[in-house]
């Protein structure tokens, strides 16, 4: 994917990926060579990469992002977005990440989705909220700030399906950046009968495509992604079904990733240093 070699710190340095010049906004490429003692500082998010077990293949949920938006628009991306202080609120039983970090992401595939992560008091799966209007209110007041997600569990009586997440992957922006985000990237297994329906006010698309269909758009220029979207893409290339990718992020220890930005002849590359590849 890189089409050039950059300079940094006196090296060549290969990137693993680039953005050309045109898509960049002006003067960013100027800024990544400032000192770093500016550097915006991370803000708490999280991720969550919705699949099904398709016909053939897993298939992973894509959503648009206005080209209005303020983070990378126009890009396809995985259900997202920041940590509210709201999100400490729920009382979980996970260590790592903390569990701010997957009730916001349960928050945020509802949000974004209409898919709510939650079982009733007779442990059943919720079904299909997003055609509920009383869920859909409810949804609607999450969004505007009204409710919280705690008292959306409370008036339901609904416990999170946090077993319905992996954590998967830790990924910080780059310095040089000036929005950063320190994202927790898990795995989420759409409940049987659920249908994601977008809010368009944030997304312009919903898809969903196995994860080979989705890199070879991306490489023939039809399907915008960021890096990390990319990348966990082709980490995910491997596995055959949901629950085998569910067992196999289980049993792996997340390292965090901070790429790093280097000028290009022909715009910004990423590079990923071999530690923390």
């Amino acid at each position: 994917m890189a089409r050039a070699r950059a300079t940094s710190g006196g090296r060549l340095t290969k990137p693993d990926f680039e953005i050309p010049l045109e898509r960049l906004p002006p003067g960013f490429a100027e800024r990544i060579d400032l000192v770093d003692a500016d550097a915006a500082v991370p803000r708490p998010a999280a991720t969550a990469v919705l699949m099904r077990d398709g016909d053939e293949a897993i298939e992973v949920l894509l959503l648009q992002r206005h080209r209005s938006s303020g983070f990378v628009p126009g890009a396809y991306v995985f259900p997202g977005g920041r940590v509210d202080i709201d999100d400490a609120s729920i009382a979980i039983p996970v260590t790592d990440p903390p569990p701010e970090y997957w009730v916001a992401a349960i928050r945020e595939i509802f949000e974004e989705t209409g898919v709510l992560l939650a079982r009733d008091a007779d442990g059943a799966l919720a079904r299909d909220c997003a055609a509920d209007p009383v869920m859909e209110n409810w949804r609607e007041q999450l969004m505007q700030g009204t409710a919280t997600l705690a008292d959306l569990a409370r008036e339901r009586k609904l416990d999170l399906a946090i077993d319905r997440l992996a954590y998967f992957s830790h990924w910080i922006t780059p310095i040089g950046e000036p929005r950063r985000y320190d994202t927790r990237f898990f795995l989420a297994a759409l409940p049987p009968g659920c249908e994601a329906r977008a809010d368009s006010r944030e997304m312009t698309d919903a898809i969903w495509l196995t994860v080979n269909d989705a890199l070879r758009r991306f490489e023939a220029g039809r399907l915008p992604m960021v890096f990390p979207t990319v990348r966990t893409l082709q980490a995910l290339r491997e596995y055959r079904s949901v629950a085998a990718a569910f067992e196999a992020a289980r049993n792996t220890t997340v390292q965090p990733i901070l790429p790093r930005l280097v000028r290009t002849t022909t715009g910004v590359g990423i590079v990923i240093d071999q530690e923390t590849k």
